[in-house]
């Protein structure tokens, strides 16, 4: 037995609507899917899929998160957007937020995730990360007849220290 890391390259840049599961299965690593694999998807190309791509054009803070914004040294949208999915804030401190989503997840800024993305936009974390691999994973069986687990996977920074880690946020078949 063995473990092999295999990145999948893909060619474009995910969408809403688009169909992970055919972008997946067209790259070579895509083609070679066995039974047992587990598979694991960013939260990035998952929210996107999933419309949680959000235009910070399109909000308007409330008087609240211009203050925080200002006291911590962020875009007021984007705290907006923090408040807006944070079940409660457990910490602030240094410009960085630390809150509980409304999923359970402790980490920063609500997992409002900036990086990666074309300026003035950022990304949700899927509405329920268990559902969206439960759906892939079923998707992958009925395209492929394979019997794969999923993962979707967020890099969380480790707050007040130094470092990056990935969780899995979203399981399926493990």
């Amino acid at each position: 037995m063995s473990l092999q890391i295999i990145p999948v390259k893909i060619s474009k840049d995910v969408e809403y609507g688009d169909d992970l599961v055919a972008i997946l299965l067209k790259t070579k690593a895509g083609r070679k899917i066995k039974n047992g694999d587990i598979l694991v998807f960013t939260q990035k190309i998952v929210s996107k899929q999933e419309g949680r791509k959000i235009d910070l054009s399109k909000i308007r803070p409330t008087l609240l998160a211009t203050g925080i914004a200002s006291a911590y040294k962020k875009d007021p949208r984007i705290v907006q957007m923090i408040l807006d999915e944070t079940k409660r804030i457990i910490r602030m401190k240094n410009g960085v937020i630390i809150s509980q989503t409304h999923h359970g997840l402790v980490c920063a800024n609500a997992g409002i995730d900036e990086s990666n993305m074309e300026k003035g936009f950022a990304t949700l974390l899927p509405k329920n990360a268990d559902v969206s691999a439960l759906k892939l994973k079923r998707k992958i069986k009925t395209k492929t007849g394979k019997n794969v687990a999923v993962i979707i996977s967020d890099t969380f920074g480790r707050p007040f220290r130094e470092g990056q880690t990935d969780v899995a946020i979203g399981v399926s078949g493990i």
